[in-house]
């Protein structure tokens, strides 16, 4: 899992830096395991922009992800390694001995042929998933569960792992990539090992177009809109702001202002903010 720079052979190569793809063992997906994807383009019900900067890009098929690892004490075999243009980690086919296949995100150091395992008093080995009070304290694990049963929701994004610190009562208290520290009740789920291509943030397109193949509009600065399309906008040649702190289109503070809800229920669970 390595990154491929490119030389300067037209503008668009002179800054590329792209995966090299090594890992990547199948060019296609499997036929049962995907569906269509119908992208909202950043719009809602009523065909509104809520979400700026998004549409256009490839088309996709959706590969579906088992997240929640509930197929418990079965065997299953790592049939191939696959790209997924949902998402920036690999994802990996697992056949499972009663014949069910199955796609999960693929935890580093995992290769074609390895066995791996899920549900409880399972052996303690990468790609295997179990409740967190049963796997020792230290242990990097990822595809988390913030609520028992209802599959990983955190720490999915590649080379990203969490860690266990302590166990006390009900709760296990862990660190998250973010470095926030963090209760969660010892019932969840969770697979161990980081998950793979660690380089992801590495990566860089090189030019626009790429960009916009990836389904990512262009972003134009507010200093450079008028005063009607943005606080920042207006003025004569390169002006300043005009305002005590940046502002987002919308008139509220940016750069540093905290948008979590102060009420929200989950915060009494966290230990440390990130």
């Amino acid at each position: 899992m390595s990154i491929r720079l490119y030389k300067s052979y037209t503008p668009g190569t002179r800054n590329r830096a792209l995966s090299s793809f090594d890992e990547i063992t199948a060019a296609k997906p499997e036929k049962t395991l995907i569906r269509n994807n119908h992208r909202k383009k950043g719009r809602n019900n009523r065909g509104v922009i809520t979400v700026r900067h998004r549409g256009g890009g490839h088309k996709r098929k959706y590969r579906e992800i088992d997240f929640r690892r509930n197929k418990h004490n079965v065997d299953a075999i790592v049939a191939s390694i696959e790209y997924d243009p949902n998402r920036n980690a690999r994802i990996a086919l697992l056949h499972y001995e009663d014949g069910e296949k199955r796609y999960v995100l693929h935890p580093n150091t995992v290769a074609v042929g390895d066995s791996i395992i899920s549900g409880q008093d399972v052996p303690f080995a990468v790609g295997n998933c179990l409740p967190l009070d049963q796997i020792p304290l230290g242990t990097s694990i990822h595809n988390v569960e913030l609520i028992p049963n209802r599959g990983g929701q955190i720490v999915r994004a590649a080379g990203t792992s969490a860690r266990i610190l302590a166990k006390e009562g009900d709760y296990v208290t862990l660190r998250l990539p973010s470095k926030e520290v963090r209760l969660i009740r010892k019932e969840c789920f969770a697979t161990i090992g980081e998950i793979s291509f660690n380089d992801a943030f590495l990566v860089r397109s090189g030019k626009a177009g790429r960009t916009r193949w990836l389904g990512r509009r262009p972003v134009v600065r507010g200093s450079v809109m008028n005063p009607c399309d943005h606080p920042h906008g207006g003025g004569e040649g390169r002006a300043p702001i005009g305002r005590t702190r940046p502002l987002t289109p919308w008139g509220k503070p940016a750069l540093g202002m905290k948008t979590r809800k102060k009420k929200k229920a989950s915060s009494s669970y966290i230990i440390r903010r990130r």
